[in-house]
């Protein structure tokens, strides 16, 4: 009887350890699948993994604010090239980053080099953050592990938050718009230029548009350490169906 009763009780406190966690689960996998059904559905959504877009903008360095443009093209996560062109204090500026599974390259102006090591691992935490609220089907990938976070606001309408812990162990949140469920924040802490300093990234998305089916926000505003950073709006955004190997090679 003695015995009995110890298991009973065993089971009941195992029982409210993990009922909390299953709800949990139960309850961030919703605003995910909401989301994606959002944003045009699943099948959309994995054909758009693999994309390009243009975008025009404004970046805010020293106090001073320079228009750029850029170009970029991904396919997934793990393989991506970002193109910029801007006018820094008069001065043309030129550069391009590429991702390829376990190398990269960064290339300002003539300047060219290899991402290895720490700054490959700073880089692809830059890649998924920025990416992942876009793509939002690695959110159903055993990589990442997703929970729900208390509800905030953003520009004063409620949203419902994911904390999200990437391949690295690292977390960032993803904001939803409650009534819609489109993702319209994510706020991560990332390393800024020359990766030598950590700071907390907030990027809002809105006026969202259609692009064969899959709904993609065409304007974003981000900020670093709450000063304002960065402002960009979608010009151009088309769904691959494949890319040049060469698109992800060193740059020449």
């Amino acid at each position: 009887m003695r015995r009995l009763f110890g298991t009973m009780v065993a089971a009941l406190l195992m029982s409210s350890l993990v009922s909390p966690i299953r709800a949990d689960e139960k309850a961030a996998n919703a605003i995910v699948d909401k989301a994606i059904k959002a944003m045009g559905g699943e099948e959309k959504l994995k054909k758009a993994a693999t994309a390009s877009w243009k975008a025009k903008g404004i970046i805010t360095f020293q106090g001073n604010d320079n228009e750029l443009t850029s170009q970029t093209t991904i396919q997934g996560l793990e393989k991506s090239r970002r193109e910029i062109e801007g006018d820094f204090g008069g001065n043309k500026f030129m550069g391009v980053v590429i991702l390829n599974g376990s190398k990269g390259w960064r290339k300002f102006g003539d300047d060219e080099k290899e991402i290895d090591g720490d700054a490959l691992e700073k880089e692809k935490r830059r890649q998924y953050v920025q990416l992942v609220p876009i793509l939002l089907l690695p959110l159903k990938d055993k990589a990442f592990k997703v929970d729900t976070a208390p509800e905030e606001k953003v520009d004063d309408k409620p949203a419902t938050v994911l904390k999200v812990t990437g391949p690295d162990g690292q977390d960032f949140k993803i904001f939803f718009d409650k009534e819609s469920g489109l993702p319209v924040k994510h706020s991560a802490k990332v390393f800024g230029f020359g990766d030598q300093e950590e700071v907390d990234e907030d990027v809002t998305y809105s006026d969202y548009k259609d692009f064969d089916g899959v709904k993609k926000a065409t304007k974003s505003h981000g900020k670093r350490n709450g000063e304002k950073f960065i402002e960009n709006e979608i010009t151009e955004f088309k769904v691959l169906d494949k890319v040049d190997p060469e698109t992800f090679a060193v740059p020449k």
